[in-house]
């Protein structure tokens, strides 16, 4: 699939399955989500909505992707109101076989390195995607912090 059409073909409905961990190997939280993506200023950009819960708390984000004409990269803004709840962190990275990944840096406190958080977009096929997100630390060491299973609604 040409990369443009990759943003394009999420446009949609879609629910699923996230599952969190905050440290390495140790599930915290598994719950229903429900996102949409819709297309911005004539489909140059695509926005993610999504809501959820963690820890049985309700929980809300966005995204903002889109495709660097000039550079050929993938670009996403992220906010929401549990991750990144005081700051829009901006990821930018390459297609992948089955879609793209992003990667940006978010800031832990004063004075700490900031931490990096890398995002894979993963086309299953037409009605089922999975984005994974991996935390990584100021040494480089990844560890997978969420994992998004999404089913399209027809």
């Amino acid at each position: 699939m040409p990369p443009v059409n990759l943003l394009q073909s999420l446009i949609g409905k879609w629910k699923g399955n996230c599952r969190t961990w905050f440290e390495p190997g140790q599930l915290a939280d598994e719950s229903e989500v429900q996102g949409e993506f819709t297309a911005v200023m004539d489909g140059r950009f695509v926005r993610h909505l999504y809501r959820g819960s963690m820890q049985g708390r309700p929980r809300q984000g966005e995204e903002l992707l889109a495709l660097n004409s000039v550079t050929g990269l993938y670009q996403s803004t992220w906010i929401d109101d549990f991750h990144m709840n005081y700051a829009i962190m901006f990821s930018e990275g390459k297609p992948t076989e089955r879609g793209f990944a992003v990667r940006g840096n978010y800031d832990v406190g004063n004075g700490h390195p900031p931490w990096g958080w890398r995002t894979e977009y993963e086309w299953v096929d037409d009605d089922h995607l999975t984005v994974r997100a991996y935390n990584i630390d100021p040494e480089g060491m990844e560890a997978k912090a969420t994992e998004l299973e999404y089913t399209r609604e027809r």
